[in-house]
């Protein structure tokens, strides 16, 4: 007599194993998709465990395993102060990735290409990643000389540059002073001259003027304009920024350029408002037809 029916152990055949086995996968996945959802919707301040506990309906012991998790894989962040959860730097690698077939990154190519043929000057798509800035496109000019404080993939804290500084002036107030409060170890280690009483400074001159300047702060002689791009929800979305050499960025050429900034921005945020509420076509019924659309 086999084991398990000397111990009275009703056995399960391998189908019937393998397809419980599935099933408990697929719910680990659901439960670690709903709570990186409810994360990401609690943003910029995070999600505290009680939320999330509440949020989902799910047992404490069971989020905080599934948090856990997600931390390890780098999918969430665990704040060491305040101990809430926020989206991860792998999640936000995904977004990028997604976005280049989606997102900002895919809208403002062309919108890149056309600024750096017009201008001859090198170009920028920065976005927003919590407390940084970060390129996610360098589109080159066709003029000669050219600077190279910023390529894709730098990252900065806001306020650093002229994107970075178009994205942090138009947060909320309280918004900025988290991020100078983040970012003050590394702007005293890294960015000298890039104090907090300066960047609020530079916050109000930007609001003022309507686009950010970058005299030359961060690399000498590298000067650069920025204007920021606001998504569906009226936030920073991201910059569109130009950087050359300082005698290429007067007073006068700043008058110049910085409507063809404005008017490529303005129209990459009409097309992430097309893009975020796009047109959703009729269901179709199995047979091929299309199903009417119930009234709300």
């Amino acid at each position: 007599m086999p084991p398990h029916a000397r111990a009275g152990i009703r056995p399960r055949t391998v189908a019937g194993a393998t397809a419980e086995a599935a099933g408990g996968g697929t719910q680990s996945i659901e439960r670690a998709v709903a709570l990186l959802l409810l994360v990401g919707r609690a943003a910029p301040d995070g999600a505290r465990l009680a939320d999330l506990v509440a949020q989902s309906a799910l047992p404490k012991p069971t989020v905080r395993r599934v948090l856990l998790a997600l931390v390890r894989t780098g999918l969430l962040d665990q704040d060491e102060t305040t101990r809430r959860y926020h989206v991860g730097p792998e999640a936000y690698l995904l977004g990028t990735l997604a976005g280049s077939r989606y997102g900002i990154h895919a809208l403002a190519l062309e919108r890149l290409s056309r600024i750096a043929r017009a201008t001859g000057d090198s170009v920028f798509l920065s976005v927003p990643r919590g407390t940084l800035s970060v390129c996610l496109h360098r589109e080159e000019g066709t003029y000669p000389i050219r600077t190279h404080a910023l390529q894709a993939g730098d990252r900065h804290p806001l306020g650093i540059g002229a994107g970075g500084l178009a994205i942090l002036a138009a947060l909320p107030d309280a918004e900025i002073e988290r991020s100078l409060a983040a970012n003050a170890e590394a702007l005293a280690s890294h960015y000298p001259g890039h104090t907090a009483p300066m960047l609020r400074e530079a916050v109000a001159v930007t609001r003022a003027r309507g686009y950010a300047l970058n005299p030359g702060l961060y690399v000498a002689g590298s000067w650069g304009i920025g204007v920021v791009v606001r998504g569906p929800d009226g936030r920073p979305a991201g910059a569109l920024s130009l950087a050359a050499i300082e005698s290429r960025l007067s007073a006068d050429r700043q008058r110049e350029l910085v409507p063809l900034l404005k008017r490529e921005a303005e129209a990459l945020e009409a097309a992430l408002g097309r893009r975020a509420s796009p047109e959703r076509p009729a269901p179709v019924h199995p047979a091929g037809r299309a199903v009417a659309k119930a009234d709300p």
